[in-house]
């Protein structure tokens, strides 16, 4: 590939079934490199710092798959001091694009992650000017690690129902700090169970017997001496998890921990000497580290998990061979079956979709924080709140069960450790519960929808992501035959209606009960099947209308703009028949129309085969960087699959349980054989 970091080929030739593939793409894949990266330069800043990375014995992640927890967690802490350290000796900065790279090149696999990625920025977008000055240095410099302490035993999702107190006391001029209960017990929070010698931690507070709701205050939590923890605290690591071993998740207690004034991070409200409660801009301003938050994951995990779990099968189906397509041939390459096409190729345009959408959403993001810093407005932020809610349940939900699609596609090897899928899926799955379990955020999102179509006849301006509620609803599909369904806007037509129906009638059902005298939160409840699924649809729609638009801004680049209209195509009408009863319920669609869709569907299946390969290279992983014995560039699947597994046995202790349990046994039968 032109420009692409060198690659080791340790077995020699690339396999000639992976080779083959690569032979005449229909489009420049460096130019679709670019375009994922978003710039040419881009491009090489990451490839430059995946060079160092990859190049420095320290990051190896070589044998990852036959360490423990403890020496997962041990490896990850060493990897984050050392690249420190590297970025200290090169010039890097935290907010420049280099560092991001440098975790991606890890893939995710290095200490003080929430230390870096929520301890700071909460210290970063909540404190005051001097708050900042006092905690950001020396938390960059390692010299103290924070945890964000926002998630309780008992409450998660519903930050209102948090239970840990903060009450002022006026004649220390201190915050006391409680979990009062075995509920309000801080759990989970990353960096905290080993690492963390401060933690952000998010309470009610309390001034003059008055209950302000949910604040952030910085509290230290260990010692700086010799780690151990301070009086009134209680702190430790939660125990095994699906994933994420070698991140110290944790638990902390607090029992009238005294916390300075100063200490309440307070660009926003703050508590004066006297116990007075002042306060700057809306409540919602306390839930902003957890909205950019859902963003950075959208774009860094989520998307990043599902691409490189279409990689590793993708290229393991090009070189494994099953049965005869054609008798007297030899095996036909699994992914020249149709139904391995169904399973896999609609994960790729799915992965470029919400790529795409995730980047929009950082720029939205972006919008966001210069308007609070710079206007002290918040007047967007309910919308990008709706938005990322709505976007982080089907994004997480879809990849999770996309990486689960491609494991099983690779067949027993998918299920080997050494191909890397079940660590994408474990880590990836996590994605549906934490920043928000995924019905509550369905829930959040429709709320907002609720909220604005209530508002569509009084002639309000409505925020740009639900102007479509002002729209009337189309009732029939225009699409005449096949070809129709890979115009654009037929299919962003049916995505809309979808939605704006689902939207419409959830809310004459609420309003209906409403009207009969049930209550608010019965009618709600009542409602909330179909709420949830309104922001589902909501999302959806605007995911292939922002995939839409992406292609029409490649206009000038005709290649590329064909094999990203391909995938858009491919996206759009998988999800159509994934939802068929939707978009059949109320006649919009007929039978004869999802026949045309499904046509259109196994067509563009065929088209995206042929570039399969090329187009799952684009997204340029280092074998390094997937760390999957099925994966590797080279498509030396089965040789790779053997050297690792050696490693098993390398690496073993002795069979106790042969001594123990099995010897003599064994032994007695040596004489009857």
């Amino acid at each position: 590939m032109a420009g692409q970091v060198l690659r080791r080929f340790p077995y020699g030739a690339i396999n000639p079934d992976i080779e083959s593939e690569r032979k005449a793409p229909s489009f420049d894949v460096e130019k679709l490199v670019n375009l994922w990266d978003g710039g040419a330069e881009h491009t090489r800043t990451r490839r430059s710092v995946e060079h160092v990375i990859h190049s420095d014995a320290v990051f190896s992640q070589e044998n990852k798959y036959f360490l423990t927890q403890t020496e997962q967690y041990e490896s990850a802490v060493k990897r984050a001091v050392h690249l420190q350290q590297k970025m200290k000796e090169l010039g890097w900065t935290d907010d420049g694009p280099e560092m991001q790279f440098a975790i991606g090149a890890l893939g995710r696999n290095v200490a003080f992650q929430i230390h870096s990625e929520v301890f700071i920025p909460t210290i970063t977008e909540l404190g005051t000017d001097a708050q900042i000055a006092k905690w950001v240095p020396l938390a960059k410099n390692y010299q103290i690690i924070g945890a964000y302490a926002q998630t309780e035993l008992g409450h998660g999702t519903y930050l209102r129902g948090l239970e840990t107190t903060a009450s002022f006391d006026n004649s220390s001029q201190d915050f006391i700090l409680n979990t009062p209960k075995l509920t309000s017990i801080k759990w989970w929070p990353g960096d905290l169970g080993r690492s963390s010698n401060h933690a952000v931690v998010l309470a009610q507070l309390y001034t003059q017997g008055t209950c302000h709701g949910m604040h952030a205050f910085v509290v230290q939590i260990r010692s700086l001496v010799d780690h151990s923890a301070l009086p009134g605290i209680k702190i430790g690591d939660i125990g095994p998890k699906m994933a994420f071993n070698h991140i110290d998740n944790g638990y902390l207690m607090l029992q009238n921990v005294h916390v300075p004034r100063e200490n309440m991070l307070s660009r926003y409200s703050e508590v004066t000497s006297d116990g007075s409660y002042l306060k700057r801009g809306s409540d919602t301003i306390n839930y902003i580290t957890m909205v950019f938050t859902r963003v950075w994951i959208l774009s860094r995990h989520m998307v990043a998990a599902l691409s490189k779990a279409c990689v590793i099968a993708i290229r393991y189906s090009v070189v494994r061979r099953q049965s005869k397509l054609k008798p007297g041939e030899m095996e036909a390459k699994i992914l020249d079956y149709q139904t391995q096409q169904q399973k896999l190729l609609p994960q790729l345009a799915t992965t470029f979709a919400f790529h795409f959408m995730a980047s929009t959403l950082e720029a939205f993001c972006n919008q966001v924080k210069v308007q609070i810093k710079t206007k002290g407005k918040d007047s967007l932020l309910s919308e990008l709140h709706a938005l990322t809610a709505g976007m982080k349940a089907l994004i997480s939900d879809t990849c999770s069960a996309g990486v689960e699609v491609c494991r099983r596609a690779c067949g027993g090897h998918g299920y080997s450790m050494l191909s890397g899928l079940p660590t994408l899926y474990t880590q990836l799955v996590a994605s549906c519960t934490y920043e928000g379990e995924n019905t509550v955020m369905q829930l959040q999102t429709a709320r907002f929808l609720i909220k604005w179509l209530t508002r569509v006849d009084c002639g309000q301006p409505l925020p740009q992501s639900v102007s479509y509620l002002a729209e009337p609803i189309t009732l029939h599909c225009s699409a005449k035959e096949k070809s129709d369904f890979l115009k654009p806007f037929i299919y962003t037509e049916i995505y809309k209606h979808r939605a704006h129906r689902l939207i419409k009638d959830a809310g004459i059902k609420l309003q209906s009960l409403l009207q009969s005298g049930v209550e608010q939160y019965v009618a709600w409840n009542s409602t909330s099947v179909q709420l949830a699924r309104t922001g589902i649809a909501h999302c959806h729609y605007i995911v292939v209308k922002n995939f839409v638009e992406t292609v029409e801004g490649l206009k000038f680049e005709p290649e590329i703009q064909q094999v990203i209209k391909m995938l858009c195509d491919l996206y759009a009408l998988t999800g159509i028949l994934a939802d068929a009863g939707d978009f059949l319920y109320d006649g919009y669609m007929t039978g004869k129309q999802l026949s045309m869709v499904t046509a259109s569907q196994l067509d563009l299946l065929a088209l995206v085969r042929k570039d399969a390969v090329s187009i799952a290279d684009a997204f340029d992983y280092p074998d390094e960087q997937l760390n999957s014995a099925i994966g590797h560039y080279d498509g030396h699947a089965y040789q790779r699959l053997f050297e690792w597994a050696q490693k098993a046995s390398i690496d073993a202790k002795a069979n106790l349980a042969y001594e123990k349990y099995l010897k003599t046994r064994f032994q007695l039968a040596q004489s009857k054989l």
